[in-house]
């Protein structure tokens, strides 16, 4: 008999952490190498946790094998982008509370103690802060934890910065889709004195427009650890003599010849704190952005915003609902850049959203006080 058959519901072991905002498991199940995998799915399915007592790499394969039996059940594409994204959108919040009940034990310094598994203490510590006492994780999201881990250590190249690389933090969005690095890299700047970055995240907009000759440059973000991962940014490119990173407002005090906005792209709620780079629920920053760029700009400034129009391509925001919104906001547009996304999903068939993430475009907007 397996040990996942003999489920219970003795107290969580340790206090429950989930960076995604999974909630605790109702109960639990201690499970080891010998549990199979219909039998941890149905368990996972009921709400139960999982906590993997057995070897590190055999929960890795458990866990594979639970995503191959729940991808079994994808929805098929509907009848309209729009009802694609909603089912597609659900169905990716219902796997990632059947995965994350896949649970681990961390000791209170972070060691993980199961037989071969690696040292995780330092990508803990780096995303969940200096260890306090034991926590009870997903091993998904620890999964997660050590691959960004990995890019915080190997870092992202940007060819903008003439090949220099950044240093993305845990949880701050990592800008591996530079065809909107290019942009704000090529597009004719309207003074170099002072420029804004709304939302800076790694910082590496801020960098772009530094090193293209901006003498003063603020980057924001409401993020904590965004703007802990910008300082670094800066002071690894020796900048923090042009950029000052604060928050957790969205403008900073005073006004700007350039501000820069690169609102997340999709209008809709972030199923955890981690999507909040790809969604805005009912587009609360992109209009905070162009409610508050008037009283931002220097005379003769400009506002640039960086915008896919996959949400038009999905049905959730049109192109007219855009322009009314600059309208209303008392901006007029002064010109328009585009680019063809070069990340790998726009050109996969098997992506559910191929369609529109096919004919997606990214475009900056230059924008001015009417």
């Amino acid at each position: 008999m397996s040990t996942t058959d003999r489920t219970t519901n003795f107290p969580l072991p340790a206090p429950w952490h989930s960076e995604s905002g999974l909630p605790a498991p109702r109960r639990l199940a201690v499970a080891d190498d010998r549990v199979r995998a219909a039998t941890a799915h149905r368990l996972a399915c009921e709400g139960t946790g999982l906590l993997w007592r057995g070897d590190y790499q055999g929960a890795r394969q458990l866990l594979r094998a639970l995503e191959r039996r729940i991808d079994r059940k994808a929805p098929a594409p509907a009848a309209t982008p729009a009802e694609t994204f909603r089912l597609h959108h659900r169905f990716r919040a219902h796997r990632a509370r059947v995965l994350g009940r896949l649970v681990v034990l961390l000791d209170p310094d972070h060691t993980l103690r199961l037989r071969r598994a690696p040292d995780v203490r330092a990508a803990c510590t780096a995303a969940y802060g200096p260890p306090t006492g034991p926590l009870l994780v997903p091993l998904r999201e620890l999964l997660g934890v050590l691959g960004a881990h990995q890019w915080r250590e190997r870092g992202v190249t940007v060819p903008a910065l003439g090949g220099a690389r950044i240093h993305p933090h845990y949880g701050v969005f990592t800008p591996v889709r530079g065809e909107y690095v290019d942009l704000v890299a090529r597009t004719p700047l309207p003074g170099d004195a002072t420029a804004f970055d709304l939302g800076t995240g790694t910082g590496v907009l801020a960098a772009v427009l530094a090193r293209r000759g901006v003498r003063r440059v603020v980057g924001t973000d409401i993020s904590a650890r965004a703007r802990a991962c910008a300082r670094d940014t800066v002071r690894s490119l020796s900048l923090a003599d042009r950029i000052t990173i604060t928050g957790p407002d969205l403008f900073p005090p005073g006004r700007a010849s350039l501000v820069v906005c690169n609102p997340p792209w999709l209008p809709g709620r972030p199923a955890s704190t981690l999507e909040q780079g790809v969604y805005d629920p009912g587009g609360r920053m992109l209009h905070a952005f162009l409610s508050g760029l008037p009283d931002h700009l220097e005379p003769a400034g400009e506002g640039w915003l960086i915008l896919s129009d996959l949400a038009e391509h999905l049905g959730l925001r049109t192109r007219a609902a855009l322009l009314t919104a600059i309208g209303a906001a008392g901006l007029r547009i002064t010109g328009r850049t585009d680019t063809r996304p070069r990340h790998p999903r726009a050109t996969d068939p098997a992506d559910p959203l191929h369609a529109a993430r096919a004919a997606e475009t990214t475009s900056l907007w230059r924008l001015a006080p009417r």
